[in-house]
């Protein structure tokens, strides 16, 4: 009986102690969601519309080979084999999770529930590799998203959406279209200034796409002035979080209009917490960056004519990889500085190379130009085919230079109109040589 009351008493304090600490974000209390299954790509959950499915980001169902596989991951990431950690994933309380988040250096709500647990899961679990590479990754990336963001005043947590829009791919595309680092849809790229053509795609261009993506979430932030809101129309649109908004009968709350959201945009907030919380506390689950000799100092040239990667590998000896992994947005390896000034970028100590080596670039045949003006060769119809009969007693003529339709018909009393329809010609052009019927 002593003992019963005793275990009693305990869960009774556990359950204090959950309330309690539940009290200190009453953000979290918003989202009532229990996880109740999850598999590769999607999430089972029960909430107050009942049992629902939301999806993962794409990010977070990619294959660490097919990042691993980028010319850049290949050549500057390497496992830390004097990482000491153990490949193991501690358990933690609730209580250290919510503790954590709120820790966290940030203007951005990062709230705890058990979607939100769920993806800090697969991170620390299952895409523990992944999270290596972004780690390493980062070093390269990061300043560049930071130096955007704070250009437009935006809050440098954001720094993490391409970990869950591309996996810090430059070149990944989704299925639905969305291209580069921060995933722009083609209208919305053209709307914010990022040039998509045959040649180049200034989606996967990381210094300009994030620039263009620092303006659409300030954009974005001008319209709901709420952060969960800007990252949710982020992911499916501003039309789809006003929908969600009207359905929920007026909610300008995320996690009020949650049920009445996308699948994937469910789930894209909490995978957002969940970035930000495993790259800040990755050293807690054990987790080793990869070792980096990404080549952050790099510099651009700019070129008033097309330049072929080709060119700069025969000249310069240039990487070919290397070229086209710091300047994805060159779709077939042309550099259209025809079309107007286009920039190459080079690691810092291959720029002073390309400089002394420019006439050697120019002068290799590139294979890429077009010709200007080319011959039209004149088409010439061939009559139709004639009986024997029709030829009998039938007339030549050899055409020499200088000669015309009007001067044979002249020449041979007969009509211009009637040498053409002999000949079967469309109009009177003809040309030295040819055989001609005139009678």
């Amino acid at each position: 009986m002593r003992m019963k009351i005793e275990t009693i008493a305990k869960q009774a304090t556990k359950s204090l102690v959950l309330l309690g600490a539940l009290l200190c974000w009453p953000s979290a209390m918003q989202a009532q969601i229990t996880v109740v299954d999850e598999d590769d790509d999607e999430i089972e959950v029960v909430d107050e519309q009942g049992l629902e499915e939301i999806e993962f980001p794409e990010s977070m169902t990619d294959n660490l080979d097919s990042l691993m596989n980028q010319y850049m991951s290949k050549t500057y990431l390497t496992p830390d084999n004097d990482c000491q950690m153990k490949n193991e994933n501690p358990a933690f309380s609730k209580e250290v999770f919510m503790d954590r988040l709120h820790r966290m250096p940030t203007i951005m709500e990062m709230p705890y529930n058990d979607v939100v647990q769920s993806c800090i899961d697969r991170y620390t679990g299952r895409l523990r590799r992944s999270v290596s590479f972004f780690l390493g990754a980062a070093n390269f990336y990061l300043p560049i998203f930071e130096e955007a963001l704070e250009a437009y005043q935006m809050p440098l947590e954001l720094k993490y959406l391409p970990v869950i829009e591309s996996a810090l791919n430059p070149t990944a595309v989704s299925r639905v279209g969305a291209t580069g680092l921060w995933q722009f849809m083609i209208t919305t790229g053209k709307a914010y200034g990022l040039e998509v053509n045959s040649l180049v795609d200034e989606r996967r261009d990381p210094v300009k796409a994030s620039y263009a993506a620092a303006r659409y979430l300030r954009d974005l932030y001008r319209i709901f002035g709420d952060w969960n809101l800007v990252i949710a129309a982020y992911n499916c649109g501003p039309e789809n979080i006003n929908k969600a908004i009207r359905r929920s009968g007026g909610e300008t709350d995320y996690w009020k209009i949650y049920p009445y959201l996308p699948r994937e945009t469910r789930g894209y907030v909490p995978a957002f917490i969940a970035a930000n919380y495993v790259m800040n506390y990755y050293c807690e689950h054990n987790i080793c960056p990869m070792n980096s000799q990404l080549p952050t100092k790099t510099d651009t040239v700019v070129v008033n004519q097309n330049v072929n990667f080709s060119q700069l590998v025969s000249a310069c000896g240039f990487d070919l990889q290397m070229l086209r992994s710091l300047n994805p947005q060159y779709r077939r390896d042309i550099v259209p500085g025809a079309t107007k000034p286009s920039a190459i970028r080079l690691p810092v100590a291959d720029v002073a190379r390309f400089i002394d080596m420019q006439d050697s670039i120019f002068s290799v045949n590139s294979a890429t130009d077009k010709r200007l003006v080319v011959e039209v060769e004149e088409e010439v119809v061939k009559p139709a085919k004639a009986d024997r009969r029709s030829n009998k007693g039938a007339q030549w003529h050899t055409i020499k230079r200088g000669d015309t339709i009007g001067g044979l018909a002249r020449k041979y009393r007969t009509t211009a109109s009637k040498i053409r329809k002999l000949n079967g010609l469309r109009n009177n052009n003809i040309r030295a040589g040819q055989k001609l019927r005139v009678r």
